[in-house]
Protein backbone atom coordinates (compact mmCIF):
# COMPACT_ATOMS: atom_id res chain seq x y z
CA UNK A 1 0.00 0.00 0.00
CA UNK A 2 1.49 3.41 -0.89
CA UNK A 3 -0.40 5.48 1.80
CA UNK A 4 1.63 8.62 3.54
CA UNK A 5 -0.28 11.40 4.25
CA UNK A 6 -3.30 12.41 5.53
CA UNK A 7 -5.27 15.97 4.76
CA UNK A 8 -8.01 17.17 7.57
CA UNK A 9 -10.15 19.49 6.05
CA UNK A 10 -10.65 22.59 8.43
CA UNK A 11 -13.53 23.67 9.05
CA UNK A 12 -15.34 20.64 9.56
CA UNK A 13 -18.10 18.12 11.91
CA UNK A 14 -20.09 20.30 14.22
CA UNK A 15 -21.93 23.69 13.12
CA UNK A 16 -23.11 25.93 15.46
CA UNK A 17 -26.51 24.66 15.24
CA UNK A 18 -26.09 21.30 16.33
CA UNK A 19 -23.89 22.33 18.95
CA UNK A 20 -26.39 24.56 20.30
CA UNK A 21 -28.99 21.71 20.09
CA UNK A 22 -26.92 19.15 21.75
CA UNK A 23 -25.96 21.45 24.44
CA UNK A 24 -30.19 22.26 25.18
CA UNK A 25 -30.53 18.74 25.31
CA UNK A 26 -27.79 18.43 27.94
CA UNK A 27 -28.66 21.35 29.66
CA UNK A 28 -32.54 19.79 30.26
CA UNK A 29 -30.98 16.56 31.58
CA UNK A 30 -29.15 18.20 34.30
CA UNK A 31 -32.83 20.59 35.49
CA UNK A 32 -35.36 18.16 35.37
CA UNK A 33 -36.37 15.49 37.05
CA UNK A 34 -37.42 12.44 35.68
CA UNK A 35 -37.01 11.29 31.56
CA UNK A 36 -37.12 14.17 28.92
CA UNK A 37 -38.14 13.46 25.60
CA UNK A 38 -36.67 14.16 21.49
CA UNK A 39 -38.90 13.83 19.06
CA UNK A 40 -36.59 12.49 16.17
CA UNK A 41 -33.00 12.23 16.44
CA UNK A 42 -31.99 15.83 17.83
CA UNK A 43 -29.34 15.79 14.91
CA UNK A 44 -28.50 13.58 11.97
CA UNK A 45 -25.57 11.01 13.63
CA UNK A 46 -26.27 7.91 15.27
CA UNK A 47 -23.03 8.83 18.13
CA UNK A 48 -24.69 11.69 19.32
CA UNK A 49 -27.90 10.33 19.91
CA UNK A 50 -26.94 7.19 21.62
CA UNK A 51 -24.69 9.29 23.94
CA UNK A 52 -26.83 11.88 24.78
CA UNK A 53 -29.78 8.51 25.43
CA UNK A 54 -27.09 7.20 27.50
CA UNK A 55 -27.43 10.46 29.83
CA UNK A 56 -31.38 9.66 29.86
CA UNK A 57 -32.63 11.40 26.85
CA UNK A 58 -35.59 9.03 25.59
CA UNK A 59 -36.17 9.44 21.91
CA UNK A 60 -39.34 8.90 20.13
CA UNK A 61 -40.69 9.46 16.95
CA UNK A 62 -44.08 10.72 17.50
CA UNK A 63 -45.38 13.68 20.04
CA UNK A 64 -48.23 10.49 21.35
CA UNK A 65 -44.99 8.47 22.43
CA UNK A 66 -44.78 11.54 24.97
CA UNK A 67 -46.65 11.54 28.27
CA UNK A 68 -48.80 14.42 28.91
CA UNK A 69 -47.54 17.03 30.79
CA UNK A 70 -43.65 16.04 29.91
CA UNK A 71 -41.16 17.92 28.64
CA UNK A 72 -40.72 17.12 24.56
CA UNK A 73 -37.42 18.71 22.42
CA UNK A 74 -37.57 19.51 18.80
CA UNK A 75 -34.71 18.55 16.45
CA UNK A 76 -32.54 21.37 14.79
CA UNK A 77 -34.52 20.13 11.57
CA UNK A 78 -37.66 22.48 12.74
CA UNK A 79 -41.13 20.94 12.87
CA UNK A 80 -44.23 22.40 11.51
CA UNK A 81 -47.19 24.54 13.02
CA UNK A 82 -49.19 21.03 13.57
CA UNK A 83 -46.49 19.74 15.40
CA UNK A 84 -46.45 22.85 17.95
CA UNK A 85 -50.40 22.61 18.05
CA UNK A 86 -49.76 18.66 18.77
CA UNK A 87 -47.94 20.31 21.64
CA UNK A 88 -50.53 22.11 23.07
CA UNK A 89 -52.75 19.75 22.75
CA UNK A 90 -51.41 17.27 25.08
CA UNK A 91 -50.17 20.04 27.61
CA UNK A 92 -46.13 19.03 26.63
CA UNK A 93 -43.40 21.35 28.14
CA UNK A 94 -41.62 21.85 24.86
CA UNK A 95 -38.05 23.08 23.84
CA UNK A 96 -37.56 24.09 20.48
CA UNK A 97 -33.76 23.15 19.00
CA UNK A 98 -34.84 24.17 15.17
CA UNK A 99 -31.66 25.82 14.02
CA UNK A 100 -31.89 29.87 14.23
CA UNK A 101 -30.88 29.68 10.17
CA UNK A 102 -34.00 26.94 9.63
CA UNK A 103 -36.39 29.05 11.41
CA UNK A 104 -35.10 32.22 9.59
CA UNK A 105 -36.56 29.89 6.46
CA UNK A 106 -39.58 29.41 8.01
CA UNK A 107 -40.39 33.12 8.87
CA UNK A 108 -39.65 33.69 5.02
CA UNK A 109 -41.79 31.31 3.99
CA UNK A 110 -44.77 32.43 6.25
CA UNK A 111 -44.18 35.98 5.26
CA UNK A 112 -43.87 34.65 1.44
CA UNK A 113 -47.52 33.06 1.88
CA UNK A 114 -49.21 35.98 3.26
CA UNK A 115 -48.67 38.09 0.58
CA UNK A 116 -49.79 35.94 -1.91
CA UNK A 117 -46.66 34.62 -3.31
CA UNK A 118 -46.18 31.02 -4.76
CA UNK A 119 -43.10 29.14 -3.21
CA UNK A 120 -40.82 27.11 -4.31
CA UNK A 121 -39.02 25.52 -1.80
CA UNK A 122 -35.30 23.70 -3.25
CA UNK A 123 -34.86 20.92 -0.99
CA UNK A 124 -35.01 16.36 -0.89
CA UNK A 125 -38.00 14.98 -0.19
CA UNK A 126 -38.97 13.53 3.18
CA UNK A 127 -35.98 15.26 5.39
CA UNK A 128 -36.40 16.55 8.31
CA UNK A 129 -36.42 19.81 7.47
CA UNK A 130 -38.07 19.82 4.18
CA UNK A 131 -41.65 18.72 6.29
CA UNK A 132 -41.27 21.18 8.84
CA UNK A 133 -40.67 24.11 6.31
CA UNK A 134 -43.46 23.12 3.77
CA UNK A 135 -45.87 23.02 6.99
CA UNK A 136 -45.56 26.87 7.41
CA UNK A 137 -47.75 27.07 4.60
CA UNK A 138 -48.35 23.97 2.58
CA UNK A 139 -51.23 25.65 -0.08
CA UNK A 140 -48.23 27.58 -1.23
CA UNK A 141 -45.27 25.86 -1.33
CA UNK A 142 -43.84 23.39 -4.39
CA UNK A 143 -41.24 21.16 -3.45
CA UNK A 144 -38.29 21.02 -6.28
CA UNK A 145 -35.67 18.69 -5.72
CA UNK A 146 -34.31 18.91 -10.11
CA UNK A 147 -33.77 20.89 -12.65
CA UNK A 148 -35.89 18.94 -14.37
CA UNK A 149 -38.70 20.07 -11.47
CA UNK A 150 -37.66 23.18 -12.06
CA UNK A 151 -38.61 23.46 -15.68
CA UNK A 152 -42.02 21.53 -15.16
CA UNK A 153 -43.63 23.22 -12.15
CA UNK A 154 -46.52 25.65 -12.79
CA UNK A 155 -47.49 28.34 -10.81
CA UNK A 156 -50.88 30.34 -10.87
CA UNK A 157 -49.27 33.53 -10.89
CA UNK A 158 -46.12 33.64 -12.88
CA UNK A 159 -45.57 37.40 -11.29
CA UNK A 160 -45.34 36.34 -7.97
CA UNK A 161 -42.96 33.73 -7.25
CA UNK A 162 -40.56 33.44 -4.60
CA UNK A 163 -37.47 30.70 -4.08
CA UNK A 164 -36.35 29.39 -0.53
CA UNK A 165 -34.27 26.31 0.15
CA UNK A 166 -33.14 23.67 2.70
CA UNK A 167 -30.61 25.12 4.73
CA UNK A 168 -27.87 22.31 4.38
CA UNK A 169 -27.48 22.57 0.72
CA UNK A 170 -24.66 24.49 -0.72
CA UNK A 171 -24.81 27.25 -3.11
CA UNK A 172 -22.96 25.06 -5.40
CA UNK A 173 -25.99 22.82 -4.93
CA UNK A 174 -29.15 25.05 -5.56
CA UNK A 175 -27.29 27.01 -7.91
CA UNK A 176 -28.33 25.18 -11.36
CA UNK A 177 -32.44 24.83 -10.14
CA UNK A 178 -32.07 28.37 -9.27
CA UNK A 179 -30.49 29.11 -12.87
CA UNK A 180 -33.74 27.43 -14.21
CA UNK A 181 -36.23 29.15 -12.03
CA UNK A 182 -34.67 32.93 -12.51
CA UNK A 183 -34.69 32.04 -16.49
CA UNK A 184 -38.72 31.34 -16.72
CA UNK A 185 -40.18 32.83 -13.74
CA UNK A 186 -37.73 36.60 -14.49
CA UNK A 187 -39.02 38.58 -11.14
CA UNK A 188 -38.40 35.50 -9.22
CA UNK A 189 -37.80 36.62 -5.84
CA UNK A 190 -34.49 34.67 -5.25
CA UNK A 191 -32.90 33.03 -1.86
CA UNK A 192 -31.03 34.97 0.52
CA UNK A 193 -27.87 33.49 0.77
CA UNK A 194 -28.21 33.65 4.22
CA UNK A 195 -30.67 30.24 3.89
CA UNK A 196 -27.81 28.58 2.75
CA UNK A 197 -26.01 27.11 6.20
CA UNK A 198 -22.48 28.91 6.34
CA UNK A 199 -21.29 25.78 7.68
CA UNK A 200 -22.24 23.85 4.79
CA UNK A 201 -20.89 26.05 2.37
CA UNK A 202 -17.28 25.84 4.76
CA UNK A 203 -16.83 22.57 4.23
CA UNK A 204 -17.61 21.88 0.90
CA UNK A 205 -15.08 24.34 -0.19
CA UNK A 206 -13.01 22.86 2.36
CA UNK A 207 -13.43 19.32 0.74
CA UNK A 208 -12.60 21.28 -2.55
CA UNK A 209 -9.47 22.63 -1.60
CA UNK A 210 -8.02 19.49 -0.27
CA UNK A 211 -9.15 17.45 -3.11
CA UNK A 212 -6.24 19.43 -5.13
CA UNK A 213 -3.89 17.15 -3.45
CA UNK A 214 -5.72 14.14 -1.94
CA UNK A 215 -6.87 10.92 -4.52
CA UNK A 216 -9.12 9.86 -2.17
CA UNK A 217 -11.66 11.49 0.41
CA UNK A 218 -13.44 9.55 3.83
CA UNK A 219 -16.20 11.92 4.46
CA UNK A 220 -17.79 10.90 8.21
CA UNK A 221 -21.30 10.66 8.84
CA UNK A 222 -24.39 9.19 8.87
CA UNK A 223 -26.38 7.74 5.99
CA UNK A 224 -29.14 9.91 6.41
CA UNK A 225 -27.17 13.16 6.87
CA UNK A 226 -27.79 15.57 4.00
CA UNK A 227 -24.67 17.48 4.46
CA UNK A 228 -22.40 14.79 4.95
CA UNK A 229 -23.80 13.29 1.31
CA UNK A 230 -23.43 16.23 -0.12
CA UNK A 231 -19.35 16.38 0.96
CA UNK A 232 -19.04 13.17 -0.72
CA UNK A 233 -20.75 14.66 -4.13
CA UNK A 234 -18.46 17.56 -3.63
CA UNK A 235 -15.41 15.18 -3.72
CA UNK A 236 -16.58 13.39 -6.42
CA UNK A 237 -17.44 16.08 -8.51
CA UNK A 238 -13.50 17.34 -8.04
CA UNK A 239 -12.69 13.66 -9.73
CA UNK A 240 -12.04 12.15 -6.35
CA UNK A 241 -12.91 9.25 -4.90
CA UNK A 242 -15.48 9.88 -2.20
CA UNK A 243 -17.03 7.41 0.56
CA UNK A 244 -19.18 7.99 3.47
CA UNK A 245 -18.26 6.21 6.73
CA UNK A 246 -20.47 6.27 9.89
CA UNK A 247 -16.91 5.30 11.88
CA UNK A 248 -13.55 3.91 11.34
CA UNK A 249 -14.36 0.59 11.09
CA UNK A 250 -16.06 1.11 8.11
CA UNK A 251 -12.88 1.88 6.35
CA UNK A 252 -12.25 -0.68 3.28
CA UNK A 253 -7.97 -0.87 3.09
CA UNK A 254 -8.81 -1.49 -0.87
CA UNK A 255 -10.00 1.76 -1.30
CA UNK A 256 -6.19 2.90 -1.16
CA UNK A 257 -4.76 0.92 -3.46
CA UNK A 258 -2.07 3.52 -5.35
CA UNK A 259 -3.60 5.93 -2.99
CA UNK A 260 -0.79 8.33 -1.40
CA UNK A 261 -2.78 10.91 0.38
CA UNK A 262 -6.15 10.69 1.36
CA UNK A 263 -8.65 13.61 2.64
CA UNK A 264 -10.80 13.67 6.07
CA UNK A 265 -13.35 15.66 6.39
CA UNK A 266 -16.58 15.80 8.68
CA UNK A 267 -20.34 16.37 8.31
CA UNK A 268 -21.89 19.42 10.58
CA UNK A 269 -23.38 16.61 12.75
CA UNK A 270 -20.58 14.12 13.16
CA UNK A 271 -18.64 13.99 16.28
CA UNK A 272 -14.49 14.93 16.38
CA UNK A 273 -13.89 11.69 18.48
CA UNK A 274 -14.19 10.01 15.41
CA UNK A 275 -12.39 11.68 13.13
CA UNK A 276 -9.90 11.06 15.10
CA UNK A 277 -10.28 7.28 15.60
CA UNK A 278 -10.73 7.49 11.56
CA UNK A 279 -7.03 9.19 11.41
CA UNK A 280 -5.46 6.56 13.94
CA UNK A 281 -7.05 3.65 11.26
CA UNK A 282 -5.14 5.61 8.69
CA UNK A 283 -2.23 5.54 10.23
CA UNK A 284 -2.43 2.03 10.88
CA UNK A 285 -2.98 1.29 7.03
CA UNK A 286 0.88 3.36 6.37
CA UNK A 287 -0.05 7.50 6.89
CA UNK A 288 2.97 9.09 8.42
CA UNK A 289 2.16 12.36 7.92
CA UNK A 290 -0.96 14.44 9.20
CA UNK A 291 -1.40 18.13 8.17
CA UNK A 292 -4.69 20.87 8.49
CA UNK A 293 -5.90 22.81 6.11
CA UNK A 294 -7.83 25.62 7.60
CA UNK A 295 -9.82 27.19 4.70
CA UNK A 296 -11.65 29.89 7.20
CA UNK A 297 -12.40 29.81 10.83
CA UNK A 298 -16.00 29.92 12.10
CA UNK A 299 -16.73 31.84 15.14
CA UNK A 300 -20.66 31.44 14.98
CA UNK A 301 -22.41 31.11 18.03
CA UNK A 302 -26.31 31.14 18.27
CA UNK A 303 -27.61 31.76 22.12
CA UNK A 304 -29.86 29.07 23.52
CA UNK A 305 -33.16 29.30 24.04
CA UNK A 306 -35.60 31.37 26.89
CA UNK A 307 -37.55 28.22 28.09
CA UNK A 308 -33.91 26.30 28.72
CA UNK A 309 -33.44 29.72 30.65
CA UNK A 310 -36.79 29.37 33.10
CA UNK A 311 -35.61 26.00 33.38
CA UNK A 312 -32.40 26.43 35.09
CA UNK A 313 -33.87 29.19 37.27
CA UNK A 314 -36.42 26.80 37.89
CA UNK A 315 -34.18 24.01 39.68
CA UNK A 316 -31.80 26.73 40.97
CA UNK A 317 -35.12 27.56 42.89
CA UNK A 318 -36.65 24.37 44.11
CA UNK A 319 -32.70 23.60 45.19
CA UNK A 320 -32.61 26.80 46.94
Amino acid sequence: MSLEKIILAKPRGFCAGVERAIEIVEQALQHVEGPIYVRKEIVHNPHVVTGLRAKGAVFVEALEEVPQGRLAIFSAHGVSPAVHQQAARRTLRVIDATCPLVTKVHVEAKRYAREGYTILLVGHEGHDEVIGTMGEAPASIRLIQTTQDAERVQVPDSQKVAAITQTTLSLDDTRAIIDVLTRRFPTLVSPSKDDICYATQNRQNAVKAIAKEAEAILVIGAKNSSNSIRLVEVAQGAGRRGHLINQANEIDPRWFEGVRCVGVTSGASAPEHLVQEVVASLQRLGATRVEEWELVKEDVNFGLPLELTQLEAGSRKAEA
